[in-house]
């Protein structure tokens, strides 16, 4: 007999999902072992899942189900003392682990054989007899290239369809797509054979609290959403830094590069939630729709001016954290001569009444000095007048900063007199963190998407044009790069990033936010 859920607070308001099998295509995989298994450890913690809640592990490796969830416990446990990456428990709760093992199956087959989703139909099937339900979420933690054949055989095998003993759902990762062109085909090819309320396209950065907590922040305070516009704000920053190389994934991503793999998703999603109007309610469409208005109304630069406002990066020697790293071109699978980007900075502009004249920067990076991922708002300068005949100088701009990871919270940077008899300005931070106010515990961003995708609630996951218009907006960079064939900016590891990044910032008469800790 299964053991009932450890007892643990649910969020406030929530309910326990319905009772439901996810199914994970890829159980093998870095992103199962790494991010999937401890969100629904997580979720185990918090009394979120029903009792009947149960995974299957679908992958081509032969293995028992014993030798599966002993595979997932040793690499639980291994999480546990690495440390540094999402999952930041300092001790496995074995109690809550072993509830979740204890619901661990698993089906080895190869992904385009029809007999690997007969033999699943009929795991679902002896399913539902035994609980009295047949709700199924299908997650591809797969390769990319598997998506549609995936959830072609998904449909051909009939596992898709919805009957009132329950539903059935598909959970897609990214990248969606390569360019433009392939993502719209991919849409095209799912949605012949689901519905488009039954498919979530799933970025886990609008799991994380602060990324939610932009919306409340703006629109549930009167005194933050009338500086909200171009008459206030002189820029805005997006930093996603990681201190890891591509590690194994030299062959992925020397397909894909630091554009491709975060820009049309991870960082489109954090832009979009800080430039959107307000939707209006939080449903699904209304926030979704607002969200696509914003990646549609990105200027489309020419190739000239898409070479001009765009700067590729590739990390070479160097060290992070006090370990040596070797060059990208020294990584496994990578070419030596290899043009690929691992780090991208871009100048965008949203071309709307709100934030006419406004620029966006985005960066994101491998092997930098600190892994974190933030928005920065900087306000306009007030003026100086009143300081321009004291010690005081001018005054520097207002900062507001959303941190994402690795510690979530909000500081807000202003100026302040420092004690003495003349009149000194210094800066000041009012800092708010989610572990210190509100005692929360670090999460992976993926339990909230998880917990949406069993009750039904796309909010958080992407619709088909906002994928495609993530695209739209930047295939004239693709097309550009491809058409200049310039190569890639080197920058040391353990750094900020290559110098023409700095000059991008600079010709505006911008900086960047200084990554390297005490900077």
């Amino acid at each position: 007999m299964k053991s009932p859920a450890p007892a643990r607070r649910l969020p406030d308001s929530a309910e326990p999902a319905p009772p439901s099998t996810l199914i994970i295509f890829g159980a093998s995989g870095d992103l199962t072992k790494r991010l999937l298994m401890p969100a629904l450890y997580n979720l185990a913690r918090e009394k979120s899942l029903d009792p009947a809640f149960e995974v299957i592990g679908v992958d081509h490796i032969e293995r028992s189900e014993d030798e599966f969830r002993t595979y997932l416990t040793k690499s639980m446990q291994a999480l546990v003392s690495e440390g540094g990456g999402e999952f930041e428990a300092k001790a496995l709760d074995m109690e809550a682990w072993n509830w979740i093992a204890g619901r661990l199956g698993y089906l080895a087959g190869d992904f385009e054989d029809p007999e690997t989703y007969r033999r699943l139909g009929e795991r679902l099937d002896k399913r539902a007899g035994e609980s009295g339900h047949s709700n199924a979420v299908f997650y591809l933690a797969t390769a990319p290239r598997f998506f549609g054949m995936v959830s072609e055989q998904l449909g051909d095998a009939g596992l898709i369809k919805e009957t009132e003993q329950g539903f059935r759902r598909i959970v897609i990762e990214k990248p969606f797509g390569s360019d433009l062109a392939s993502a719209e085909a991919l849409n095209r090819r799912i949605l012949k054979v689901a519905g488009e309320s039954q498919l979530y396209r799933i970025d886990h950065f609008l799991g994380k609290e602060t990324v939610q907590n932009i919306m409340v922040l703006r629109f549930a305070n009167g005194f933050f959403e009338p500086l909200w516009n171009r008459d206030h704000i002189d820029h805005v920053q997006i930093t996603a830094a990681e201190t890891v190389g591509v590690e194994h994934r030299g062959r992925f991503y020397e397909a894909t590069g630091a554009l491709k793999d975060m820009v049309p998703n991870h960082m489109f999603q954090l832009l979009a939630m800080t430039a959107m109007e307000a939707p209006n309610s939080f449903g699904a469409d209304a926030v979704r729709s607002e969200k696509a208005k914003v990646i549609e109304a990105v200027r489309r630069w020419s190739p000239e001016e898409a070479v001009k406002n765009s700067v590729r990066g590739q990390y070479d020697a160097g060290t992070v954290r006090g370990q040596p790293v070797r060059p990208y071109t020294k990584e496994p699978d990578v070419s030596p001569d290899s043009n690929t980007e691992t780090y991208v900075a871009l100048k965008l502009m949203i071309d709307n009444w709100r934030w006419a004249g406004v620029p966006f920067y985005i960066r994101t990076g491998k092997s930098m000095s600190v892994r974190r991922t933030e928005i920065a708002i900087q306000f306009k300068r007030a003026p100086s007048i009143l300081f321009r005949d004291t010690p005081a100088g001018m005054p520097d701009p207002n900062l507001l900063v959303f941190r994402i990871q690795p510690s979530e919270g909000v500081s807000l940077r202003f100026a302040a007199k420092v004690p003495g008899r003349t009149v000194r300005l210094g800066e000041v931070d009012m800092d708010f963190s989610y572990s210190d106010y509100f005692a929360a515990e670090p999460s992976t961003g993926y339990e909230t998407l998880i917990y949406d995708c069993l009750i039904g609630d796309p909010t958080l996951f992407q619709r088909a044009d906002n994928i495609e218009a993530g695209w739209s907006a930047v295939q004239p960079f693709l097309d550009s790069w491809a058409q200049a064939g310039d190569g890639v900016h080197l920058y040391k590891s353990g750094g900020s990033g290559p110098t023409a990044a700095d000059a991008l910032m600079k010709r505006d008469g911008r900086a960047w936010l200084p990554l390297n800790p005490g900077a």
